[in-house]
């Protein structure tokens, strides 16, 4: 019998699954089967339009324009596994390319370099600060407490159990008032409630971003959103091999074999709905030889969008690709807990907003208030109450966006919080009011005289629309958790069923990257077929360089 596998949600951790089934395990592509709700995984966007009949969305009384419900950076030096599967995905754009071609030449071309990351109410901190953001700002409790995470051994993680940012630095709120809290936590989406053992882990694996953490200069960027730039060229290479897809599809249920002591975890059946056809329910036997991949968990689960005119409406639905796990969680012990990552909306909720104009205007303004080109920026307002920052990625973002339409996008880290020009929480803002609050602040730091709130009426005569998107479960990945509240991506006694998502378990990398995601894949596919797992990808342990350990050393005294 011709061994099967079965991939339950069509984010990038089960196309990269599908990739190394392919490419290192020698399945056909008639031998894969992959099952979702929506297209778009967790990277980047698409037109308003293409959302509106997925799963949990509205429709909308504007769907104009553009949606990018976030963005992830990729990294050059330490994303192994992406560049690497990559290099085997045909460029969609570029004859004879690689979609790591595509990305890496694009990114060599146009070089982050942000001047203007930090802003306040004198105006970007780099121009108006005699003590601007390229100093850490740290006092010796600081760097003292800071060292000691990074150097706490990977066998002592448990002694981070449960510990979130804010208790680990307890005895030195100082450090909350520093330039790198306010650049660290919302180039990475931490807050002070997130576990302080993914800090630990983003503070080795990420070293070398350390001492370039002002200017982003390590940020890689790709041509378009990476949903257009990576989701599709992948899709396209797996349906051209025979993958099926089946979209609007929600597996509810796994069925396992009963064993004798009842720990081994071999799943013979699954049961699913069809979303779009009245939630009609089906069932898939699955042989014991065959395998199931499963994404358990999320972050744009049970997200909400509005429109312009429209507030979202907060959708309350434990995250989908979570309660399967959870279900399963339940009959087994060492599949971890799920509701340490998706019962506490406080600690990983925030909301974004995409702008798209019908002309240059407003984006020209922005460049000239903070002082850099689009495909530089990622501003944070660090006096505003709802903690705004603003994402400029190089014009045009999306393939289908016209010469005379900008597209950009911003987000609030913490939305119950009211803004500072329109007194609501920011939650039940429309887009239009989003648009009033992200103008008052650029307001507050336009040194001009001709200050951009002399031109409202010109800018709000220019939007097509504005997308406001609530993601309960954004920063997810970064909850407080102990050891074991992560599954392994194959957990013990599993037969056929493995996690890749940002919520299994992988010795040193991080999660919130598509790095994390590719590995866990690779992880998987090499378990279940046998392939030693020193043969995976290689990774770089920059924390053990000595040329970046003293840079890190330099900046966290300058």
């Amino acid at each position: 019998m011709t061994r099967k596998a079965y991939m339950i949600g069509t984010g990038i951790g089960n196309l990269a699954a599908g990739l190394y089934l392919i490419r290192d395990g020698g399945f056909k592509g008639d031998q894969i089967t992959m099952m979702g709700l929506e297209t778009h995984g967790a990277n980047d966007g698409d037109t308003v339009e293409s959302f509106e009949d997925e799963y949990g969305n509205q429709a909308l009384s504007n769907n104009k324009g553009f949606l990018a419900k976030g963005g992830r950076m990729l990294n050059e030096e330490t994303y192994e596994n992406l560049w690497d599967l990559l290099r085997s995905v045909p460029s969609l754009d570029n004859p004879g390319q690689t979609v790591t071609d595509d990305i890496l030449n694009f990114d060599h071309a146009h070089p982050t370099h942000d001047v203007g990351r930090l802003m306040d109410y004198d105006g970007p901190r780099i121009k108006n600060n005699k003590d601007n953001y390229r100093h850490m700002q740290f006092n010796n409790k600081d760097r003292a407490l800071l060292s000691k995470l990074m150097m706490t051994p990977e066998k002592d993680e448990q002694s981070l159990n449960n510990i979130s940012i804010a208790e680990y630095f307890a005895s030195t709120p100082h450090f909350f008032t520093t330039n790198f809290w306010y650049m660290w936590q919302t180039t990475f989406a931490f807050k002070r409630a997130s576990s302080a053992m993914e800090l630990r882990r983003y503070m080795n694996r990420m070293i070398l971003e350390f001492s370039r953490i002002n200017t982003l200069e390590g940020v890689t960027r790709s041509p378009y959103n990476q949903y257009e730039s990576i989701i599709v060229p992948m899709r396209k290479y797996l349906e051209d091999r025979g993958v099926t897809f089946i979209n609007n599809r929600k597996v509810t249920d796994f069925e396992f074999k009963d064993t004798p002591l009842q720990d081994d975890i071999i799943v013979t059946g699954l049961k699913y709905e069809e979303v779009d056809n009245d939630n009609k329910e089906g069932h898939i036997d699955i042989d014991e030889n065959d395998l199931v991949f499963d994404t358990n968990g999320s972050i744009t689960d049970s997200s909400s969008i509005g429109d312009y005119n429209t507030p979202v409406t907060e959708n309350m639905e434990y995250a989908p690709s979570a309660m399967l796990w959870k279900k399963a969680a339940e009959k087994f012990y060492s599949l971890g807990n799920p509701d340490k990552f998706f019962d506490d909306r406080t600690q990983s909720e925030w909301m974004s907003f995409t702008i798209t104009t019908n002309n240059h205007y407003l984006l020209n303004q922005i460049t000239r208030i903070t002082q850099q080109e689009p495909g530089n920026a990622l501003n944070t307002w660090i006096n505003s109450t709802p903690l705004m920052s603003l994402v400029i990625h190089h014009q045009p973002h999306f393939k289908a966006q016209k010469p005379n339409e900008s597209v950009f996008w911003g987000y609030f880290m913490y939305p119950r919080r009211n803004g500072d020009y329109v007194q609501k929480p920011v939650i039940e803002m429309t887009g239009e009011e989003m648009l009033q609050e992200l103008l008052g602040q650029l307001a507050a730091v336009d040194p001009s005289k001709d200050n951009i709130k002399d031109h409202t009426e010109e800018i709000m005569d220019s939007i097509v629309n504005v997308i406001p998107v609530h993601m309960p479960y954004a920063s997810a990945l970064f909850n407080q958790r102990a050891v074991g509240d992560r599954p392994d991506v194959v957990p013990k006694h599993s037969k056929n069923l493995a996690f890749i998502s940002q919520f299994c378990e992988q010795p040193f990398d991080m999660v919130f990257t598509e790095q994390y995601s590719f590995r866990a894949a690779q992880r998987a596919v090499y378990t279940f077929l046998g392939i030693p797992l020193t043969e995976m990808t290689q990774m770089h342990h920059y924390e053990k360089d000595p040329k970046v350990m003293a840079r890190a050393v330099k900046t966290m005294f300058r």
